[in-house]
């Protein structure tokens, strides 16, 4: 039977490409994977709107009793407490708790829902400075967003800027950095420079961001270090960039003085669970250096109780490190997880059940955990579209392979495109497509998947020129349409930071 591409006005031999199509990364973690996913080469930051649950910080202003609980149900990742006194407030008025709602709503991943809060944001931007500047951070990191939209968000970053707001001069960065051609007259080197100059404390943390886009961030270790060194007692995001620098350098001293410093930071508030969590993953990350996973362990095991994404953390530790605990550990942390509303939770026991290493193999129990886990985390349609494509549920679903592995594509995730390559060349439950086989193969290619050259040499060679310029011409529009999406990991980081007097 043929499948179907959706949602397309590309068409190729049958089948369309569709045009349209990201845990999470911090811009000091790594810029590989997105809160225990497999790493995408391309971004996690592409998941439309998976991004923006990192990309819009949480914290409310302080003031009303309500809204301080509603602040400090946030913290511990209450978002139902927080809600229910955040809509309280709202519905007296308050710009700030309906601020606080479209926060929320930003971070369900719920493409409606983030609609919505785009619209309260909106209706908030006239007289609330911190609406301005969630609106502009939102805009930047909009997949698909038209020019004027880029022209908005520099305006509302900048007025928000004018008007005190804090994480303003780091999303204008990334706009730059991002879309160039949007804004040709804007140097981003020399307009960080500037803001340098100025005493501007955001401009050292831009300066990480462009070393990282510009993929030179090795090279320039020391500045980083002597920048978030500066920035320490100010912006708690460093602790997991200088923790970054320790590793790749190899300096366990300094590493082991940082941890010090900020666990007493802890302690007194002034440090959040969620930078100890993120410190701890950079700790447990082989790709940085020499690992110290059991430091990792005792960091997420003191603030999971408060913390509860921090016993995903846990788990995930458990599964790039088997001696740290067993099966019946593992499965604690992931039920702690999964009590809290964690869709990590959810996708990491997805996946044990569908290797069968610490768990039977259960093809129909690894389907219904990715199925929670679909549209909040992006793997998980990689992996149901695995499942969809081996017949591991006892026959091939085709179409069913190809709709999740193409979301899974479209939003960054690694070797989805080299599966949908196998998908139309393997012609297993459905007809091969030799066009489209070349397509996703070259598509592939381009992101170093592992074996995706010998795969793409081999579904080139038997096609015609006509097939094979056919072929290059869909591969070009399905980059253009994936264009906005394929940007560096670290364009999260640049719209996390905590602004406003409370922080998470």
């Amino acid at each position: 039977m043929p499948v179907t591409l959706p949602n397309t006005p590309l068409t190729n031999v049958g089948a369309g490409l569709a045009r349209d199509g990201i845990d999470s990364v911090h811009l000091q973690h790594r810029g590989a994977r997105i809160a225990g996913k497999p790493a995408p080469s391309r971004s996690h930051f592409a998941s439309a709107y998976c991004a923006l649950a990192l990309a819009i910080s949480l914290a409310g202003c302080a003031g009303l009793p309500d809204q301080r609980l509603a602040n400090e149900a946030l913290k511990r990742g209450d978002t139902v407490t927080a809600q229910q006194n955040y809509q309280q407030l709202a519905d007296l008025g308050y710009s700030e708790a309906q601020v606080g709602l479209a926060d929320i709503q930003v971070g369900t991943r719920d493409p409606a829902q983030i609609k919505q809060a785009e619209a309260t944001y909106r209706a908030a931007a006239d007289t609330s400075p911190r609406a301005q500047a969630r609106l502009g951070r939102l805009l930047v990191a909009k997949p698909g967003a038209t020019e004027a939209e880029h022209h908005e968000a520099e305006t509302l970053l900048k007025k928000a800027f004018a008007n005190g707001e804090g994480n303003t001069l780091i999303p204008l960065a990334m706009l730059y950095l991002q879309y160039p051609h949007s804004f040709p007259n804007v140097n981003a080197q020399q307009q960080i420079s500037q803001w340098q100059a100025a005493g501007y404390p955001e401009a050292g943390l831009a300066q990480v961001l462009l070393y990282r886009t510009q993929n030179t961030y090795d090279q320039h270790l020391d500045d980083v270090e002597r920048i978030c060194k500066a920035a320490l007692s100010t912006t708690d995001i460093c602790y997991v960039e200088l923790a970054t620098v320790y590793q790749k350098k190899a300096e366990p001293e300094k590493q082991a003085e940082l941890l010090k410093q900020m666990e007493a930071g802890y302690s007194r508030g002034t440090v959040t669970a969620q930078r100890v969590d993120s410190v701890a993953r950079v700790l447990g990350d082989a790709s940085l250096g020499k690992t110290d996973e059991k430091t990792a362990q005792a960091l997420l095991e003191k603030i999971a109780p408060g913390y509860p994404a921090s016993w995903v953390s846990l788990a995930q530790l458990l599964y790039d490190f088997p001696e740290l605990g067993d099966v019946e550990q593992m499965m604690k942390y992931l039920d702690n997880g999964r009590a809290a509303d964690q869709p990590r939770a959810e996708l990491l026991l997805g996946k044990l059940y569908y290797e069968g290493k610490w768990v039977p193999a259960d093809a129909k129990a690894a389907e219904a955990h990715f199925e929670k886990a679909v549209g909040k985390e992006v793997a998980a349609d990689y992996y149901l579209g695995q499942i969809y494509r081996r017949g591991y549920l006892g026959k091939v679903y085709p179409q069913k392979a190809l709709d999740h592995l193409l979301t899974a594509a479209r939003n960054g995730q690694n070797s989805a495109d080299f599966a949908i390559a196998q998908l139309f060349s393997q012609g297993k439950g459905t007809k091969p497509d030799p066009v489209n086989a070349y397509v996703f193969g070259q598509l592939a290619k381009a992101q170093d998947t592992p074996q995706a050259n010998d795969l793409a040499a081999q579904l080139e060679a038997p096609l015609t020129p006509e097939q094979r310029a056919q072929g290059q011409r869909l591969v070009q529009q399905e980059l253009a349409a994936r264009g906005t999406l394929a940007q560096s990991t670290l364009q999260l980081h640049a719209l996390q930071e905590e602004d406003g007097e409370e922080s998470l």
